[in-house]
């Protein structure tokens, strides 16, 4: 008997090709395995099964005629709730927003995939406006780790993670403002790639501006290459969208890693104080990546941590996207959402430049490291899972999620690729995570440096 919540989109696909089962099959394991973990994780905002059985008959008649939709027609896919899907309402983890339509447009990577046969099975949970590196809002509650429900899934794309770490569904759209499709793939031991700014059009434009991305999360590096072919296309509603890449990224990855100039940088220069069980699997991890050629150095990025100029660019996006609610809708927000919104509304113009000048400068201070390495390795986290329901890990001295996320957000003010990679698990059985970084533009590096520890066996079999 088929076990289709282990296989991947791609296996998925094969097997629609061969004839050894159908997208109606597939997608009816997958709505029954979401329905199944939903009480104990709640990775769901809401599940599609009508719509989502009629595209997968469609898709099923499809193959049977040899003539498939497009790249991925008939695999399930889910879709972050802060993403626009026809049919359904986006309430973004937020009471303030009405069920009520018209809900009558695709985002554009959810256009994309609609028109490849892709079937959609549900909404996924999100933090009130994706606000924070967990997943918990006023709207939907709590979103909990796979591995261990008593922990969280992390954010803010926690129901994305969860959803393809429990095999509903082999991929799933997140979004990316300051590690939210990598923070929760480290904890659910998933793959996820925060694209190049720009790969793959968004619209609405967020409220968070050019920090916000979407990005593919999936078992594998070559499903989340044949996920950005599909969606890292132009969007002519998103003016700041990248033409289209040179080829297909599927196409690059067999290349390795031979040749390849890393750089690994295990604390950001003393700067990041990181568990050892964590060090010792990204170690090992870098240790393969030299095995298979690479030539790897110990170094660290000419960089101080940014998180002030990333904060006064968070919370006024924060003000931002709350600025039009009356004062009883503010009062039924998250409390740190409301908390940081206010402090965001105080910024002035000056504020946020002086915060534009700082990322900036780190742009061209990354941009000059790349001249002399092709990646760079760090932690996804410098921690593990901790308790669900949390912003900070109990006892940490943090006051926001900015705390615990040192690697992350980093890379979303310089707008660079940067990937998520499961190296291994914690004396817990929770997963940690690797990331790669590469330079803008460079999305194909990380994707096959990622797919050459995938084929290494680097990767946990069943993350």
């Amino acid at each position: 008997m088929t076990q289709f919540d282990e296989l991947t989109a791609l296996q998925l696909l094969d097997g629609y090709r061969a004839g050894d089962f159908s997208p109606v099959e597939a997608t009816r394991a997958a709505l029954d395995r979401a329905e199944a973990v939903q009480p104990a994780v709640n990775a769901f905002v809401r599940l599609f099964a009508d719509e989502a059985l009629a595209r997968a008959r469609a898709s099923e008649d499809r193959w049977r005629r040899g003539e498939p939709a497009g790249l991925v027609d008939g695999v399930p896919v889910t879709v972050k709730d802060i993403l626009l899907l026809r049919g359904a309402p986006t309430l973004k983890g937020s009471r303030t927003i009405s069920e009520r339509g018209p809900w009558d447009e695709d985002a554009p990577s959810v256009a994309r995939l609609r028109e490849h046969g892709a079937v959609f099975l549900g909404k996924t949970t999100t933090p009130e406006f994706g606000w924070k590196g967990v997943t918990d809002s006023p709207l939907s509650g709590v979103t909990r780790n796979p591995h261990d429900p008593t922990r969280t899934a992390g954010g803010s794309s926690g129901g994305a993670a969860a959803a393809v770490a429990l095999g509903a569904g082999p991929l799933a759209l997140g979004t990316d403002g300051g590690g939210s499709v990598r923070i929760p793939a480290a904890f659910c031991g998933i793959f996820a790639l925060k694209p190049t700014y720009g790969r793959v059009p968004l619209y609405p434009a967020s409220a968070f501006g050019t920090l916000a991305h979407v990005g593919p999360m999936a078992r594998d590096a070559a499903d989340a290459a044949l996920l950005l072919d599909v969606i890292g296309v132009p969007d002519s509603r998103d003016w700041s969208a990248l033409a289209p890449a040179s080829g297909p990224f599927s196409a690059g990855l067999s290349g390795g890693v031979r040749g390849l100039r890393i750089a690994y940088s295990p604390s950001l220069g003393g700067q990041v104080a990181v568990r050892p069980a964590v060090a010792a699997a990204v170690r090992r991890a870098v240790e393969r990546l030299a095995d298979l050629g690479a030539y790897v150095t110990e170094a660290d990025p000419d960089v101080t941590d940014p998180v002030d100029a990333f904060h006064t660019l968070w919370f006024s996006g924060a003000a931002r996207v709350t600025q039009h609610l009356g004062p009883r809708q503010r009062e039924s927000l998250d409390p740190g959402l409301r908390e940081i919104r206010d402090r965001g509304a105080r910024y002035s113009a000056l504020d946020y430049l002086a915060a534009v000048d700082v990322r900036m400068e780190l742009g061209r201070r990354m941009g000059r490291f790349h001249d002399f390495y092709d990646l760079l390795v760090t932690p996804t986290l410098p921690i593990t899972a901790f308790e669900a329901g949390a912003e900070v890990p109990k006892g940490s001295g943090h006051r926001r999620w900015t705390g615990w996320t040192p690697f992350t957000y980093p890379f979303n003010l310089t707008q660079q690729p940067a990937v998520s990679v499961p190296v291994g698990t914690d004396g817990d059985g929770l997963p940690i995570g690797l990331q790669l970084v590469a330079a803008r533009h460079r999305d194909d590096l990380v994707l096959r440096a990622a797919h050459a520890l995938d084929e290494a066996g680097v990767t946990p079999a069943g993350s």
